[in-house]
């Protein structure tokens, strides 16, 4: 969406000119070859487009090589303090791997990594979050945390570059979403790379998600960022779908349909709270992407306020009203709200 560059991973291109991509991590351990399968299939069911693997140990690597072979999207495996593991993951079939070259001691099994990648036409994600940041970074920013995080990934970019390495995606996350929309916002007025983006612990339900889309929001709303996860304390699944539903509430990109209602008040003549689970369970799976449904309480909210729904349902004193881009289609009362509702669906 907004770097100058993009890069490859087994087919997906990101950053350039193309679509916002949706990403996760399993949380299953890869131990658990099965789970981990099952993981990664349901993921790509909900549409998640890029997986990321821990690889915490050598006797794993056999498991990443099955896992590579059977997931239906590209495995970026994530890698720390061990450039072995860094290059065990390549050989296993990984056409990405995310490293923070500023936690691995040995400089030269760094080197090593990077010229295989090179060798691999592999992509290397790059990055610091909160709680990596050094001591001297942040001396070296007089304690400005988003500039040291910035500062982080200016010594991770030197390291690639001085092997010549330009197949990159960088990011900046921290628990914080002001200091994290700051540190991106330097990054991304300095590097042509892709940018990966996200709210970093951002915790569990509602809080979680939260934070999670105001910092993602506001970066995607400047044109920052390429790809996204909204790390949650929770199902991998449900980062997808929250990260597309940030997608579509800022109009970028669309994925299943869209239901808006309203937040009832006095006037409310059907139950919307109850109707929007019906109406939710009535709709098929495969429902055009974009499709704008609307719950609405009465005549006040209804057609007009909603006028560019699909399909949409307002209260009226006799029953409800059905309508289609502001134009009714169908009055009626309340008896026969599922069987004509079931009727208009048909027709999306």
């Amino acid at each position: 969406m907004g770097s100058r560059k993009d890069v490859e991973i087994r087919g997906l291109t990101i950053g350039g000119s193309s679509p916002v991509r949706v990403e996760s991590m399993i949380k299953t351990p890869l131990s658990d070859l099965e789970q981990c399968a099952a993981e990664c299939e349901a993921l790509a069911k909900e549409g998640c487009e890029l997986i990321r693997v821990s690889l915490p140990d050598l006797a794993l690597s056999e498991n990443m090589k099955i896992l590579n072979s059977r997931s239906s999207i590209p495995i970026m495996a994530d890698i720390h303090f061990n450039h072995r593991l860094a290059i065990a993951a390549l050989e296993a079939g990984c056409a990405s791997i995310r490293i923070n070259p500023g936690n691995m001691s040995d400089r030269k099994g760094t080197e090593d990594v990077i010229r295989l990648a090179r060798s691999l036409g592999a992509v290397i994600r790059i990055g610091a979050n909160g709680g990596s940041i050094s001591k001297a970074q942040l001396e070296h920013t007089m304690g400005d945390r988003s500039a040291a995080l910035a500062f982080a990934v200016d010594e991770q970019v030197n390291i690639l570059r001085d092997c010549s390495f330009e197949n990159i995606i960088i990011s900046a996350k921290s628990s914080s979403v002001t200091e994290t929309i700051r540190a991106n916002s330097l990054l991304s007025q300095k590097y042509p790379y892709p940018i990966h983006i996200g709210i970093t612990e951002a915790g569990a339900g509602t809080a979680g998600i939260i934070k999670g889309a105001a910092g993602i929001s506001v970066m995607l709303a400047q044109g920052i960022g390429d790809t996204i996860r909204v790390s949650l304390t929770g199902p991998s699944v449900e980062e997808v779908k929250v990260g597309y539903r940030i997608l579509g509430s800022l109009e970028i990109r669309e994925r299943g349909y869209n239901l808006i209602s309203c937040p009832t008040c006095g006037r409310k003549r059907i139950d919307v709270t109850k109707l929007v689970e019906e109406v939710k369970a009535l709709l098929p799976d495969n429902i055009k992407d974009g499709t704008t449904i609307a719950v609405m309480g009465c005549e006040v909210n209804g057609p007009r306020e909603a006028a560019g729904a699909d399909l949409g349902i307002a209260g009226t004193p006799d029953g409800f009203v059905l309508f289609r881009k502001g134009r009714a289609v169908c009055n009626d009362t309340s008896d026969n709200l599922k069987k004509r509702l079931i009727e208009e669906i048909k027709k999306l």
